[in-house]
């Protein structure tokens, strides 16, 4: 007897809709890859690109549409040494001073020297950045932390520019099949499944379909997390909706190590409006001349910094932070407004427009801007290839710590490093070889009970968790602070621990459960950090140790959710 034989006898015997559901949990929809990419930002397709021309099938699966990544909202630029004025050398030299001690300075040499090749590469691939109009070179901007002009730029969309470019390209390349509104859950391992001890090896992951609610199993040779940062961890961010941790709190439940999550980079201008919660001002505004200034109109950089409104991000934000309280303002002020109307409309477009929208003439009048949680200079622990602790798990971009940024981040080397590492990855796995047992997941099985009025208490958890980490774990931090917070979040992690093993799944929970996850562990590594050292400020410890103490800070006993 064929199955559908026997389906049609099931049906015949029980109800049509009991049969349906035993039938997609015992026959789940199981697809084969050599290699699943999670996310779609600049990482993501860099790497599906260069996987797919060595012949491998990729599938890219993305929570929402493959334009939806962080990638497509940076505005400044990328990093590389392209004048002969610059070298090497100033540009490792400017990434370590800014990562305040804590970077790994064979990852910054690594990926700065071959900058000008991946520059190139995106060339190639379609990508335009603006060129000077009287020499036609490429032209250069400078931003905070940076010695020379050597930011590659698109006008003020560059990341827009480049996710352009490679969206275009990957979706025509053979080999690379896009899964958009496809939500991945939990990774598949090994040791869930085989019953032998043996190393656990990652080969896929359990994936939501969100257009019919499905939940399949994408198995993989490898498996790589390119899914951004976690900026909607806090009330103020720069980041797009679907910045939450996805990849970090995957690999953390899985039993990847996790490091320095305490590091979430404040950009310090953001837009100031009330309809406007998560417009940058990039850093290039204050690399064309731009001064911050406070309500009186009184610049107030150069009493914080020698470099002024130029100083790394880290004391620009702080500084920031401390002139609102002294003033009592809810912000402050970005003056460019010496510069011409025909410039700026020219040279910062969106920016232009976007404050057009909401009154500002930044031609005329000064842009108020508050800090925001930007950029997370921790994450899943790797090498300078995206290597994880888990074998056959990578990680790339923002999802990755590499020790490149260290304690804080340079500004515009993100997106140069989400193409070393694609590029490294991609070169490191050519030479890898796999004697992996092949699996078969388990059939996926998960209370299939949804109620809409329990929808609304995970929205306020949600809430309470994103003003929870900005009122106790931003800009300034205090022990008492943090110690409130992690009792508070021990206590949310188990409401969410419950809502998710009781309810069907589906991306609001999901979604609530990473971020709670990697707020507890934000919180656990900062409490762990007994000092203040580049982007984490802790008023119980004002000063910076001597050694290089806590670099790779695996929170493993903070309470998770399974």
């Amino acid at each position: 007897m064929n199955l559908n034989s026997l389906l049609n006898i099931l049906v015949l015997l029980f109800d049509k809709n009991q049969v349906t559901e035993y039938v997609e949990r015992t026959f789940m929809k199981t697809l084969k890859f050599d290699f699943l990419v999670i996310g779609s930002g600049l990482a993501g397709l860099a790497f599906s690109l260069k996987a797919a021309r060595l012949g491998k099938s990729v599938a890219v699966v993305t929570k929402d549409e493959i334009t939806s990544a962080n990638t497509s909202w940076a505005q400044g630029g990328i990093a590389a040494v392209m004048s002969e004025d610059d070298s090497f050398a100033s540009h490792i030299h400017d990434t370590l001073r800014a990562g305040a001690g804590l970077c790994n300075k064979e990852v910054v040499e690594n990926y700065i020297q071959q900058a000008p090749e991946r520059i190139q590469e995106l060339m190639d691939w379609g990508v335009h950045f603006d060129v000077q109009p009287s020499t036609n070179k490429i032209d250069l901007t400078k931003e905070g932390g940076h010695s020379f002009r050597r930011i590659l730029h698109f006008e003020d969309h560059t990341g827009a520019e480049i996710h352009r470019a490679l969206a275009e390209i990957t979706k025509a390349q053979k080999g690379i099949t896009f899964f958009n509104n496809h939500f991945a859950i939990d990774l598949l391992m090994s040791h869930k499944v085989l019953n032998k001890e043996h190393k656990p090896y990652c080969f896929g992951a359990y994936v939501l379909d969100k257009n019919k609610s499905e939940i399949l199993a994408f198995t993989a040779k490898e498996t790589v997390l390119s899914t951004g940062g976690a900026g909607k961890v806090y009330l103020y961010t720069s980041n797009w909706s679907g910045a939450t941790g996805d990849g970090i709190a995957m690999a953390y439940r899985a039993g990847a190590q996790i490091a320095n999550l305490e590091f979430m980079q404040f950009h310090p201008t953001c837009l100031f409006h009330e309809n406007s919660r998560n417009f940058l001002i990039t850093e290039a505004l204050r690399g064309e001349g731009a001064d911050l200034v406070n309500k009186q109109g009184e610049k107030f950089m150069n009493k914080y910094h020698s470099m002024g409104s130029l100083a790394p991000r880290d004391i620009v934000a702080r500084s920031i932070d401390a002139e609102m309280k002294k003033t009592g303002a809810d912000c402050v002020y970005l003056d460019i407004t010496h510069k011409s109307k025909s410039y700026l409309e020219t040279r910062f477009p969106v920016i232009y427009k976007k404050c057009l929208q909401f009154g500002i003439d930044m031609s005329k009048q000064p842009i108020p801007v508050v800090p925001a949680a930007h950029y997370l200079c921790g994450g899943v622990q790797t090498d300078l290839n995206g290597k994880t602790s888990i074998d056959g798990l990578w990680a790339l971009g923002e999802t990755a710590h590499t020790g490149l940024h260290g304690a804080n981040r340079l500004a515009s080397n993100s997106l140069l490093e989400c193409l070393a590492m694609a590029h490294n990855g991609i070169t490191a796995l050519e030479k890898k070889s796999s004697l992996r047992e092949d699996v078969d997941p388990q059939p996926w099985v998960h209370p299939d009970f949804s109620d809409d009025d329990e929808l609304i208490v995970i929205h306020h958890m949600w809430d309470e968790i994103r003003r929870l980490m900005w009122n106790y774990v931003g800009i300034v931090r205090s022990n008492k602070r943090l110690e409130r917070a992690a009792h508070r979040l021990e206590n949310i992690l188990s409401e969410v621990k419950e809502y998710y093993s009781h309810f069907k799944v589906n991306s609001d929970i999901l979604e609530l459960r990473n971020i709670a996850i990697v707020a507890g562990l934000t919180v656990k590594c900062a409490l762990t950090r007994k000092e203040s050292r580049g982007i984490h400020y802790n008023l119980d410890y004002p000063w910076a140790q001597d050694s290089k103490n806590h670099i790779d800070l695996a929170a493993k006993d903070t309470i998770i959710v399974k």
